[in-house]
């Protein structure tokens, strides 16, 4: 028995050093799929819907990189649920300096269900003009041929939607820099993984467009009125329905805002929890995602089976440097070296893993202004 107990650290840690070499070769082989990806003529109308709330740090800078769009058929709608909102303020700033542009602002209270982001959308959506619906939060920035970028992916007629991934972007501070390397060197490759050995079946929040009438098709914003993971379903919905779900060759960049350790756990905690709501088995199993602890785990385990020293250190220090090749490997991608931190590995490694312990120790989940129960079919409450 102590032989097997011993086996499952050991059995983890290979399978943790095979994920970061092909996560490593499918994250540099994606760069090489966005340095050389098409764009679409700027026929295709595009209606871009971006629900807004509260003042985010460098929030005109994002929606002003919209705005900036190398493409002449689209349209713009900014949404905010009260006039009060600050967001709404900056983004008539945003409409006063693009007058040539299709640029509006909705204000509307209507609540369709718990989820407060789609009854934004679907307020929005009632003002939309085009017949290619691309959705894209409040904290992404784009440069000017994302547009271009994802309506190519529609020139295929069996495309019913397109997703992106996205990369980090620190805007100040430790915890805005510990969050930008969360999603740089776990979401990006651990994402890109799957797409390695088969079709997408779900949308990334980072960028979700749609064909509009597949998305009346099957019930508008209002099948997603009280989902926790919309842009999970809103994929998974055309994927159901036998359309595919392409992943566009481009990282948008999110501007991670997150001022303390609290609120980044917050924030990582409502992804995990989210996750692992509509995903159990594969979350369960990204586990091999976390080298660092696992080797350190192992290296424990080791030294009571009597390892010498350096047996040990040599686990830890395997493990550390598969995950500076990893965190190479995406800034060659991204390529922002301004975020390059290996020193960095250990502390966002060990933050990780008290993260995906806590996810398993109940299921609310923090969101804006909002204090949520997910339920067991992925959907969530309000419990204030």
């Amino acid at each position: 028995m102590p032989d097997v107990v011993f086996m499952v650290p050991v059995g983890l840690l290979v399978l943790s050093g095979c994920y970061m070499l092909v996560a490593c070769f499918g994250t540099l082989k994606f760069g090489r799929m966005m340095r050389s990806a098409r764009t679409a003529r700027d026929t295709v109308g595009i209606t871009v819907l971006k629900p807004l709330c509260g003042p985010e740090r460098e929030l005109a800078e994002n929606l002003r990189s919209f705005c900036q769009q190398d493409y002449e058929n689209f349209q713009i709608i900014f949404g905010v649920r009260n006039s009060d909102d600050p967001a709404g303020s900056i983004a008539t700033e945003i409409i006063n300096e693009f007058p040539d542009r299709d640029i509006e602002l909705v204000i509307d209270d209507t609540v369709i269900g718990t989820n407060l982001k789609i009854s934004n959308l679907a307020n929005m959506y009632r003002v939309a003009k085009h017949d290619l619906i691309v959705i894209a939060d409040s904290d992404m920035r784009v440069d000017p041929d994302y547009l271009k970028t994802v309506a190519a992916s529609f020139e295929n007629a069996d495309v019913g939607a397109a997703t992106c991934l996205y990369s980090g972007s620190a805007d100040h501070g430790a915890a805005s820099r510990l969050g930008a390397m969360f999603i740089n060197d776990w979401f990006l490759p651990s994402a890109l993984i799957p797409t390695m050995f088969s079709e997408l079946s779900f949308c990334f929040g980072a960028t979700m467009a749609v064909r509009r009438e597949l998305l009346d098709e099957f019930g508008g914003f209002e099948k997603l009125a009280n989902v926790l993971a919309d842009d999970y379903m809103l994929g998974n919905l055309v994927h159901r329905g036998g359309r595919k779900v392409a992943l566009v060759p481009y990282i948008v960049e999110n501007v991670v805002s997150e001022r303390n350790l609290k609120s980044l756990f917050l924030h990582e905690l409502r992804w995990a929890r989210t996750i692992r709501s509509v995903q159990p088995g594969g979350y369960a199993l990204s586990v091999i995602t976390e080298a660092l602890p696992i080797s350190l785990i192992t290296a424990v385990f080791l030294y009571f089976y009597d390892a010498p020293a350096w047996q040990c250190l040599g686990v830890v220090a395997l493990a550390f440097g598969l995950r500076v090749l990893l965190h190479s490997s995406v800034y060659v991608t991204v390529r922002n070296g301004r975020l390059f931190s290996p020193w960095l590995i250990p502390l966002r490694d060990l933050f990780s893993f008290g993260v995906r312990v806590s996810s398993y120790f109940g299921s609310t989940v923090h969101w804006r202004d909002q204090v949520m129960t997910i339920d067991g079919k992925s959907r969530f409450q309000d419990t204030a």
